[in-house]
């Protein structure tokens, strides 16, 4: 099967479908992925460091369910720091 109206190939067809190479993303494209990546990581981390640290008095929720949240893309390290600290 062949996508009609491209001239250059940037996807393959996979199990899940259709799904772009990263050697035909732009360095910016590239760049910005990256970038994302980064922060991702580095918010996980950061709740993870801080859950770990936190005394189980002052989490709202258990801390279990609190590491399992944080595990969602972005959404879940800023979920655990607003409603996941007793202050």
């Amino acid at each position: 099967m062949t996508r009609t109206g491209t001239s250059r190939s940037t996807t393959r067809r996979s199990a899940r479908g259709w799904r772009t190479r990263w050697q035909d993303l732009t360095a910016g494209q590239q760049t910005a992925l990256l970038a994302l990546a980064s922060v991702q990581v580095s918010l996980a981390a950061t709740a993870w460091a801080d859950l770990a640290l936190r005394p189980t008095e002052e989490v709202d929720g258990g801390k279990g369910k609190w590491a399992a949240i944080i595990a969602i893309n972005f959404v879940g390290p800023v979920l655990y720091f607003r409603y996941g600290i007793r202050r």
